[in-house]
């Protein structure tokens, strides 16, 4: 086992983020990713972004699919107003953008990214996956948590938003 899947193991396993942990460790693999991620009750922001870019459907459909999900606190962390412009009509394609650059196609599990230096988002563009000291990083966005399994893929969580060139 290398460093990096060390650190991804130890990052999964040791819970070191202050949300509700134990929701999402709990969280039941027969749920899909929206129903998933909505149960652990700390992706409300990603949650109405995705209603309002309507692709809840999608990531309730059959994938399979790994989700960089951002947390409230990393949607928070976005210049004020950011959030509530992206969820506006008019700025639909680039809300779109934002969240499709967090989906990649299939379930990659942690055990999977450490042979990964990039991976192709369902956006059409790929996200940088290194490791900072003894973190994983995706794009710049700490992995604070890894292998959150759904029905129909993976969740990982981040502490950023990332953002699409």
């Amino acid at each position: 086992m290398n460093r990096f899947q060390s650190t991804l193991i130890a990052l999964g396993t040791a819970g070191v983020l202050a949300i509700s942990v134990e929701a999402v460790v709990a969280a039941d693999a027969e749920l899909d990713i929206v129903d998933t991620a909505v149960s652990a009750g700390n992706f409300q922001t990603l949650a109405a972004a995705l209603t309002a870019a309507d692709l809840v459907d999608t990531l309730k459909g059959d994938g399979p699919f790994t989700v960089f999900a951002p947390t409230d606190d990393a949607f928070a962390k976005l210049p004020a107003g950011t959030v509530e412009n992206l969820l506006k009509a008019e700025n639909l394609d680039q809300l779109t953008a934002i969240l499709t650059y967090h989906v990649v196609a299939g379930a990659v599990t942690a055990d999977q990214v450490v042979n990964l230096t990039a991976a192709a988002t369902v956006n059409g563009q790929s996200v940088d996956i290194s490791m900072n000291g003894s973190n994983v990083m995706v794009d710049g966005a700490k992995v604070v948590m890894t292998d959150i399994m759904a029905s129909n893929g993976v969740i990982h969580v981040i502490d950023s938003v990332i953002l699409p060139e």
